[in-house]
């Protein structure tokens, strides 16, 4: 298989995945936890098209990245 075949296979991110990701995320933040459902969907979309890209040493510091920012977030909203 070339390798132009195997880019056309894969998946881009676009930037409506994006924006939806973190409206979800955003309205979760927010208490309307009923976007929960939303968020682990649009998040899952965005995760497997993300996983076709990187390696997985790269995921795994960005989802690192992504949790450690996540933790700053709630601590600073509880405070």
């Amino acid at each position: 298989m070339a390798s132009n075949d195997l880019e056309v296979q894969l998946e881009k991110i676009l930037p409506e995945d994006l924006a939806r990701t973190f409206e979800s995320a955003y309205h979760v933040f927010q208490g309307n936890h009923e976007h929960m459902d939303d968020l682990l969907k649009n998040g899952g979309i965005l995760l497997r098209k993300a996983a076709q890209k990187f390696t997985t040493t790269q995921l795994i510091l960005g989802i690192a990245g992504i949790a450690a920012v996540a933790v700053v977030l709630i601590n600073r909203s509880e405070d």
